[in-house]
């Protein structure tokens, strides 16, 4: 069979792919790069510096959001002549010490006996009235727990004075925000009048429950509403312990120990 060469027609295959459908983004992009190529390189510069401040801002922000501070201090605090001082030195070297009325904050790192792997920072603050504000303020927010040291022996007295300082921090908003672990140390229970944990835990729920009360209704009396303060508890119930974000417990100890300065102190 003879072929007509001229009626072959001979097709380029670079032909067949332009004839085929554009893409819906050719227009833009070629726009795009026209537009690119008549700008000023200043210009250009500056778009692309700002766009990377875009950039790094989002990244920075991202990291410092998202990340959580590392929190290791052990805060003892109380009121004065509650034994903090003491109970400090006990769990440092064991041993008694003579201690006096603290005037400003002591630390030192510190590993308990059943996790040597984690080193803490313990931190004496002082107990007087006028300084806890003052301290609380400088440590609360690296605090990854709170020792609260009570006078076992003087607490029916002190009763008032304890739980208003026990309700000051556990309002306060970045404790609220943190939710360190809470331990009450019922300390000096080598005394005779030593009221025991039970016994201290229920009578502070009472005082505190009280205080709530109190409280809340002077901060509606002033402004019309509680405005930003952190609720203890839960609304409609009376106040207890179990019902705080934080882990609670109280337990009794001795820091002075039943055999007084020659003795170790009962703080297991």
């Amino acid at each position: 069979m003879d072929v007509d060469v001229d009626s072959v027609i001979i097709t380029d295959p670079g032909t067949m792919e332009d004839k085929g459908e554009e893409s819906p983004f050719e227009p833009y992009v070629e726009s795009l790069r026209q537009e690119l190529e008549n700008q000023d390189p200043v210009v250009l510069i500056g778009l692309i510096v700002a766009l990377a401040v875009v950039v790094i801002t989002f990244v920075f922000l991202k990291y410092f959001l998202t990340s959580k501070t590392v929190r290791t201090a052990v805060l003892l605090v109380g009121l004065c002549d509650s034994g903090k001082t003491l109970l400090f030195a006990r769990l440092l070297s064991g041993k008694f010490k003579r201690t006096q009325t603290s005037i400003t904050d002591s630390s030192a790192p510190y590993k308990a006996k059943n996790d040597k792997a984690s080193t803490w920072t313990l931190i004496d603050l002082p107990g007087h009235d006028s300084l806890r504000s003052q301290y609380m303020e400088k440590f609360k927010s690296a605090a990854r727990a709170i020792v609260f040291v009570v006078d076992s022996a003087m607490f029916q007295k002190e009763v008032r004075d304890v739980a208003e300082f026990l309700y000051f921090l556990l309002t306060d908003a970045v404790i609220s925000r943190n939710v360190p672990t809470l331990l009450v140390a019922c300390n000096k229970q080598d005394i005779t009048m030593a009221k025991s944990a039970k016994l201290i835990q229920q009578q502070l729920e009472k005082e505190m429950n009280t205080l709530r009360v109190t409280r809340s209704a002077a901060l509606s009396s002033q402004d019309g509403s509680v405005g930003g303060s952190v609720f203890l508890g839960r609304k409609g119930k009376d106040f207890e312990f179990n019902q705080l974000p934080m882990k609670v417990e109280f337990l009794e100890c001795s820091a002075r120990g039943n055999k007084g300065e020659d003795g170790d102190g009962n703080i297991e």
